[in-house]
């Protein structure tokens, strides 16, 4: 079976423009007479390939350790785009999908508003993306509260460049961080059999 890992590596990773970027401080180190190497970390829920809870922007919406991890685990679509994803984008890319629950997109892309409403009617339950956000960077409430609301959570700043378009199993569960609106995760896809 091949496993694609779609993660950033944190330290290095792309932030999302005004958050903190992540920071790793060396607390122990056996090389200087520590009894073990010892990291603690510092970042923000949305750094590097995260996901969104429904809280993120929506103030009575599910948090991280509310959501259950069948949503963050299961059969998912990569489908390739490049530029803003239409409706029209979006029917085309769910028809292709054959039912799937998961949509990951491959490419600069951005999700309109009339795409998210595509992705709700569908009844979507994860979309994801290779930018730090869904929607446009300028101005990504509205396509988050669309999908959010509806229940369908974000997988975003993940890596597709070596996984061709098709069908996968997809594994996003976040770190179980209660109360959070995000929380970092390590995505990975399997090819099906």
């Amino acid at each position: 079976m091949k496993i694609y890992d779609i993660s950033q590596e944190v330290f290095g990773c792309a932030v999302f423009p005004g958050d903190p970027a992540p920071e790793r401080q060396v607390l122990s180190e056996i090389e200087k007479g520590g009894n073990c190497n010892l990291t603690a970390i510092r970042m923000c829920a949305h750094n590097g390939t995260h996901v969104d809870a429904p809280y993120h922007f929506c103030a009575d919406g599910k948090t991280i350790d509310e959501v259950g991890l069948a949503v963050w685990i299961g059969p998912c679509y990569v489908a390739e785009h490049e530029g803003v994803v239409t409706a029209e984008d979006m029917r085309g890319i769910l028809r292709r999908a054959e039912k799937a629950e998961r949509i990951l997109i491959k490419g600069r892309a951005e999700l309109s508003a009339e795409a998210a409403r595509v992705c709700v009617e569908a009844g979507l339950l994860l979309y994801g993306n290779e930018s730090q956000t869904v929607g446009p960077e300028s101005a990504p409430a509205e396509v988050h509260r669309i999908l959010l609301g509806s229940g369908c959570v974000l997988l975003e700043g993940i890596r597709l460049g070596s996984v061709p378009e098709g069908a996968y199993l997809l594994n996003a569960a976040p770190l179980n961080l209660g109360g959070a609106d995000g929380a970092p995760c390590r995505a990975v896809l399997m090819e099906l059999e």
